[in-house]
């Protein structure tokens, strides 16, 4: 049975990042707008550390990215964590490996004590949207999803 296991990306992983960021826009149709060098991922990533990346590893080998960064609500008046990006290899869906993701981003939240968890969706995305939505996220009218309160701590915790 495969092993699903975590880590934080590291300077050295920056090669790696951005090839997850191309698959990701290669699945949204977009890949035609990356502009996204190692260089600039290393400096805003690591050196500046304005953003976050963490892998899923099955039995070692990195399967999945999410890339988060803080963003301020002034209606809570306290961060949020934002999900820029998530992205799991089409031969590994079907495993819980989103959801797993998500579920270790809603810990970092409750760990840090961030206000919120949110991210943005495609309008186009139907099955994550729906992904999202049963996973007890509200669903904003800019489609922006929540996570907070009750339904962050049970994905959290779950």
């Amino acid at each position: 049975m495969s092993q699903l296991t975590f880590r934080n990306a590291k300077e050295e992983d920056v090669g790696l990042i951005l090839e997850f960021i191309r698959k990701l826009a290669d699945y949204e149709h977009r890949l035609d707008e990356v502009i996204a060098t190692e260089e600039e991922l290393k400096k805003w990533i690591f050196d500046k550390k304005q953003a976050e990346v963490i892998f899923a590893l099955e039995d070692g080998k990195e399967v999945g990215f999410a890339l988060f960064f803080l963003s301020f609500s002034t209606y809570i008046s306290n961060v949020n964590l934002h999900l820029e990006d998530l992205f799991v290899d089409p031969e590994y869906r079907g495993k819980g490996y989103g959801k797993a993701l998500l579920k270790q981003l809603a810990k970092i939240v409750d760990e840090r004590g961030y206000g919120r968890f949110e991210w943005t969706c495609l309008s186009w995305n139907k099955p994550s949207i729906d992904f999202y939505l049963s996973l007890g996220a509200e669903q904003k009218d800019w489609n922006v999803f929540h996570l907070t309160g009750e339904e962050l701590e049970k994905l959290a915790n779950d």
